[in-house]
């Protein structure tokens, strides 16, 4: 292990607090470091391996596909990424997809769409975009604008301009910003991930769709964390009844392979045309075939058992000692406890669960196929360590 540590701290930018621990070998939700040691994973990747370590099916669409065509480039048809469209418009009544690597690279295709959008249809000077304090949207310069959390903006000024913070879950002040903005769209979490897994209120989302069709601005919901079922909906913005222009995605889409998709609507499916955007890995036929065994299997009764397990775990640490509040929705969720978070996440790691941290959380990512078994003993393992 420390000829491992050494190289890594020698070689790769210190932009990681690595936990002392070697992953090497995993199936399902549990994993082996370098020792032998075993962990039932609760943070799948940060939200990523939607399905576990090594799935069958997984597994068998992407070497399938390895071993027929690992890339081309956008200059060709594939099939494995034209199937994919095809799958999220007809799951979302979406219109067009366009396929990146990331979810900040999916941000940032959304927001230049909304950017080309306005100028065609309100003017070149309409191109500010709302989002909201306490987001996170991407690390790139322009989508770390889009975050609202001035930390994260210190040491990287000047940041692209256009971006105004609103503070969640406030219509008046919302409104007031739209009467003084000449603005292009609202970008939102539906659930803000890295803020502290605090969803938004029902209220204020439906708001937001309302005040679009008064001042006609485009909705943005960025669904890199809490899409592809990780709600117990396919998106998360379906569990509040709303139609967003513009969605964007990634991390569990590929099941563990790097792919963003941004989705739009029949108002926008057409704004980027031909040279206005583009991915050289975009599409990566790889990451599409792996992308279908994923969203081919969020069927109703699969989301179903996510709301189930999700019911076991709020209903367990909302009535657990050293417990101060419960957040988020499905199969991501927050605990506010009384011992600081990063000490529970160590604590739980001694004794074989691996989770993660969200502020001052502790956060819970599961694989949404986690067995009920492995699910009932991690959470049991966490409450022991509050």
């Amino acid at each position: 292990m420390s000829e491992f540590k050494s190289t890594d701290k020698e070689y790769i930018a210190g932009t990681y607090n690595r936990f002392d621990v070697q992953l090497v070998s995993g199936k399902g939700s549990k994993v082996k470091d370098i020792n032998g040691k075993e962990y039932i994973d609760m943070g799948s990747g940060i939200g990523v391996t939607a399905f576990g370590f090594a799935d069958d099916e997984w597994n068998s669409a992407v070497c399938d596909q390895i071993n027929k065509l690992q890339h081309t480039s956008n200059l060709y048809y594939t099939k494995p990424s034209a199937k994919l469209a095809e799958l999220l418009c007809k799951k979302t009544g979406m219109s067009k997809v366009f396929f990146g690597n990331s979810g900040a690279e999916a941000n940032e295709c959304a927001i230049k769409v909304a950017r080309k959008w306005a100028a065609e249809n309100k003017g070149v000077d309409c191109y500010k975009i709302i989002t909201l304090e306490n987001s996170f949207h991407g690390r790139t310069i322009t989508t770390l604008a889009a975050t609202g959390q001035s930390h994260y903006h210190e040491l990287f000024n000047p940041l692209t301009d256009g971006f105004i913070h609103a503070p969640a879950n406030d219509l008046l002040a919302l409104e007031k910003m739209l009467e003084e903005n000449n603005v292009a769209a609202v970008m939102f979490e539906c659930i803000q991930g890295e803020g502290g897994v605090i969803a938004l209120d029902d209220e204020y989302i439906k708001g937001i769709e309302a005040l679009a069709k008064k001042y006609n601005f485009l909705i943005i919901v960025d669904e890199v964390q809490t899409g592809n079922g990780r709600t117990g909906k396919l998106y998360a913005y379906m569990n509040f009844g709303i139609k967003p222009n513009i969605v964007s995605t990634a991390k569990g889409l590929g099941g563990g392979l790097p792919i963003g998709a941004v989705l739009l609507d029949d108002k926008v499916g057409d704004v980027l045309g031909f040279g206005d955007h583009g991915s050289t890995y975009g599409a990566n036929p790889v990451c599409s075939a792996a992308a279908l065994t994923i969203i081919n299997r969020l069927t109703d009764d699969f989301l179903a058992e996510v709301k189930q397990k999700s019911d076991y775990i709020f209903s367990e640490f909302e009535s657990a000692k050293g417990v101060e509040s419960v957040s988020g929705m499905g199969l991501m969720v927050g605990i506010k406890t009384q011992k600081p978070a990063g000490d529970v996440v160590k604590d739980a790691m001694e004794k074989g669960v691996l989770c993660l941290t969200a502020k001052d959380k502790v956060r819970l990512l599961p694989a949404l196929n986690i067995p009920f078994e492995d699910l009932k003993t991690a959470v049991q393992i966490i409450k022991s360590c509050l």
